[in-house]
């Protein structure tokens, strides 16, 4: 039975940096894992209702206007979970009203902790290398605009895989992806190892 994930894809080229983040803090499933918001989290589904997935995230994504992500700094979901993520200083609230979309119908599966918009960067280190992760990516900003979502499928050698991509509304912000400060680090602490 497939594994899914609904998401958002973190254009580049804070997905390649924040990927080598991971993968230079010591994870080696890192490279197989791409930079994300997570929509729906790792799901089994039937591969027969592959289809109806995909007809029904086609309209969840098409009922949530095209909207702006503004990525700032560093938070955490210790002690309740060994996580460090980027946090969402603009843009949740759309989030939420896109996982609210596509977590239903066929894809309506229970959460462990209610939904929090995030990118992780950390996840099941010790916890001097999670607060190595949290310095490291203190000063880290990243603004972007969202106009898809992307049904991935776990392939147990390749990792997560794009499978298909639907679109949002288009009447939303078009500022697209900026260059504007992308201070922190391209690679993470020396002694690190990270799992997300």
């Amino acid at each position: 039975m497939p594994t899914i994930g609904v998401a958002i894809a973190v254009p580049e080229p804070w997905a390649s940096q924040l990927q080598g983040f991971r993968t230079d803090l010591g994870d080696p499933s890192a490279s197989l894992i791409p930079t994300h918001i997570t929509v729906v989290p790792p799901t089994e589904v039937p591969e027969g209702d592959l289809p109806a997935v995909s007809e029904h995230l086609d309209a969840a994504a098409a009922s949530v206007e095209a909207f702006d992500v503004h990525l700032l700094s560093t938070g955490t979901f210790r002690p309740v979970s060994p996580v460090v993520f980027v946090a969402l200083e603009d843009g949740a609230e759309s989030c939420g009203r896109l996982q609210a979309a596509a977590r239903s119908g066929p894809l309506d599966v229970p959460l462990d902790y209610p939904y929090h918009p995030h990118v992780t960067v950390a996840h099941h280190l010790d916890d001097e290398r999670l607060d190595a992760a949290a310095a490291d990516l203190a000063d880290f900003e990243a603004t972007f605009t969202v106009d898809s979502l992307a049904l991935w499928v776990h392939d147990a050698d390749r990792g997560w895989q794009t499978a298909a991509e639907f679109a949002l509304a288009t009447t939303g912000p078009t500022t697209g992806p900026t260059t504007g400060p992308t201070t922190g680090p391209t690679t993470g602490p020396t002694t690190g190892e990270e799992r997300a």
